[in-house]
């Protein structure tokens, strides 16, 4: 299992547009092959309210980044989301865990 993880630094004041563009994307990716599950949580600090932590959870690597990511399903997924973010996000991606508690 991969976990892809971003911090989406979200224009302040557009937040719940990008929530219901988010709404409109999750399909797009939680049709792909390799998607396991996702989570969007926003930030509870102070003047952090337009951040949100974006994880999901792939199969493999590639299901990711060859798979989605060259799909025409992306093109709708960047065009419905990606005028949300300044800056844009590093996208990063984990291996299974290495400790638990």
């Amino acid at each position: 299992m991969i976990l892809e993880s971003a911090l989406l630094d979200v224009l302040p004041g557009r937040e719940e547009a990008f929530l219901a563009a988010f709404s409109q994307a999750r399909p797009l990716i939680a049709g792909q092959r390799g998607f396991r599950r996702l989570e969007l949580r926003r930030c509870l600090d102070e003047g952090r309210g337009s951040r949100f932590l974006l994880q999901v959870e792939w199969e493999t690597l590639s299901d990711h980044t060859e798979g989605f990511r060259r799909s025409p399903e992306y093109q709708r997924w960047r065009a419905l989301l990606h005028q949300y973010y300044e800056p844009f996000p590093e996208v990063e991606h984990y291996g299974e865990p290495l400790l638990t508690a």
